[in-house]
């Protein structure tokens, strides 16, 4: 809120100077100009009535004079909000959906639901950065492209599912090059990819090679390992017994990882829980801060119509009192 034309405020005080000149003119106590004597004692019993009839009328055109001024001091609501795309980082995440995250280690779900999880958090605290998904399985896939529409990728995160790919096995190389290829498109000058995984490489380009990949393209990567330590069990559809649940060993490649982190400058964690899982998204997201600057739009809508009503709303009601409830007679 501010005022567009604040000095007509000063209209303020003469508004009060001349009210009170006005009531300056009245004789006290309403008394007639010429003396009667039986009149004296009357007078000095006024009702409420007769003092409503002499100070009311005044108070109500002092208020209503007082809000002509605020209204001709131009009262205005004043917003802001950015506008243009502002310059953010270029995030793409690839998620490994091989059949082994269907393990049920990540309570109360399996690795795979709380990576979709965890994931949704992260984009939807995200300001500014463009943002994209590859999975992989014993194949890379594009889910979304770097995008702005944060909804649009909650939703597709949303509807990912284990082996969707159609590919058994788990191509990690593939999925770092399949990442930095769409990173690549970008203008950002930070680039980063946040690699979850929770098995090895077996199938397609060699990890450690996609990772120096990344590196010579200035591409940091953040790598999460996703298994509790030890055996585990996941649901498997057998076409004689329905489904049953299986034992998993723990096949999580950590050395890999980290030479990957440690190649292009980026980080590895390990999470054996849904908290733990949410605590590493939480360090990447402080961790990649954008300063994002985009210019401000300043709108701004008078309100000089309310105090004006009000104030002829208080005349009307000035005039109502005049001709009816302090109807004065000669």
């Amino acid at each position: 809120m501010r005022l567009a034309l604040p000095w007509m405020l000063l209209s303020l005080p003469l508004a009060l100077a001349a009210v009170w000149w006005v009531a300056a003119r009245q004789e006290p106590g309403g008394r007639p100009a010429l003396p009667f004597p039986a009149l004296a004692a009357w007078s000095a019993a006024a009702s409420l009535r007769s003092r409503l009839a002499q100070w009311l009328p005044l108070a109500v055109r002092l208020a209503a004079l007082a809000l002509l001024g605020v209204g001709l001091a131009r009262p205005q609501k004043v917003t802001s909000q950015l506008s243009g795309p502002g310059q953010g980082i270029d995030i793409m995440m690839a998620l490994d959906t091989s059949l082994s995250m269907n393990a049920v280690d990540f309570q109360p779900s399996n690795r795979l639901e709380a990576a979709k999880d965890t994931a949704i958090r992260f984009v939807q605290g995200r300001i500014e950065d463009r943002i994209g998904l590859v999975v992989f399985g014993g194949a890379p896939m594009l889910a979304c492209p770097l995008t702005l529409d944060y909804d649009a990728l909650t939703q597709r995160i949303q509807g990912l599912g284990a082996g969707m790919t159609g590919v058994d096995g788990t191509a990690l190389g593939e999925g770092i090059i399949s990442g930095i290829n769409h990173l690549k498109a970008g203008s950002a000058t930070t680039r980063i990819l946040i690699l979850l995984t929770d098995g090895r490489g077996n199938v397609g380009l060699d990890a450690i090679t996609a990772a120096k990949t990344a590196a010579a393209l200035g591409v940091k990567i953040y790598a999460i390992g996703t298994a509790k330590r030890g055996e585990s069990v996941m649901p498997v559809d057998d076409p004689n017994y329905g489904r049953v649940m299986v034992r998993v060993d723990e096949d999580l490649d950590e050395d890999t990882l980290l030479e990957i982190a440690r190649l292009t400058n980026g980080k590895y964690w390990r999470a054996t829980n849904l908290s733990e899982l949410r605590a590493v998204y939480a360090e990447i997201d402080r961790l990649e801060k954008s300063a994002v600057k985009r210019p401000e739009i300043v709108s701004r809508a008078d309100l000089y119509h309310a105090p004006a009503l009000a104030a002829a709303l208080l005349l009307l009601f000035e005039i109502g009192l005049a001709q009816g409830l302090l109807l004065r007679w000669p």
